[in-house]
């Protein structure tokens, strides 16, 4: 299992990624968390299981969850499952 969870605060964008560490060979923390924080004008890292980030453009935050499940579905798939 993989969540992203955000919060704006300030003009600001904080966001955090967990993934189950069985799924860890197959999604990484810091990359899920990187590609939500490149599109709210950020960037952000951490273990594989969990990392954070930030970010300066909170009004692009609800089309960069949104396209969460996509990515996710492309590592999966990129890793032999879907």
């Amino acid at each position: 299992a993989a969540v992203v969870l955000a919060a704006v605060d300030g003009g600001k964008v904080a966001l955090v990624a967990g993934v189950t560490k069985a799924e860890t060979g197959r999604i990484k923390a810091g990359e899920l968390v990187n590609q939500v924080a490149q599109q709210v004008g950020g960037r952000g890292g951490g273990r594989p299981d969990m990392a954070q980030a930030g970010g300066s453009q909170p009004d692009k935050l609800d089309a960069a969850l949104a396209a969460v499940p996509d990515w996710v579905r492309e590592q999966l798939a990129a890793h032999g499952t879907a």
